[in-house]
């Protein structure tokens, strides 16, 4: 059994993008992104940034364009991270929502860690 899972993010224009995430995590990713979803609608802030809909999950990938490649979570999660912390929001406080980002930011960072230690043992 594969502990990796994908989420499907897919942009406003139709693109996907594919976010590799521990199977164990991926459920967070599609409600983290539900919830900021929920709350982009209050944000006053002119730089808000694009966000994509997580329209998926699933445990196996096999992608036919070879052009194609799997955005690791850390990395998706970091974007993410910065993209949130740089809106300059006066009206809605944003404080709640990186403090979600930031928690599984640092779950991804543990996880991957400790993929990075098993795999040295």
């Amino acid at each position: 059994m594969s502990n990796k899972a994908y989420v499907l993010m897919q942009s406003r224009d139709g693109s996907l993008q594919f976010v590799e995430m521990p199977a164990t995590h991926a459920y967070q990713l599609s409600a983290l992104n539900l919830r900021l979803h929920k709350e982009l609608s209050k944000l006053t802030a002119d730089n808000v940034p694009e966000l994509p809909k997580a329209v998926a999950e699933c445990t196996g990938l096999e992608l036919l364009n070879e052009n194609d490649k799997p955005v690791s979570g850390l990395q998706y999660i970091d974007e993410l991270e910065r993209s949130f912390s740089s809106i300059r929001e006066t009206a809605y406080p944003l404080v709640s929502l990186l403090t979600e980002i930031r928690a599984l930011q640092a779950q991804l960072e543990q996880w991957y860690e400790e993929e990075e230690e098993n795999a040295l043992s």
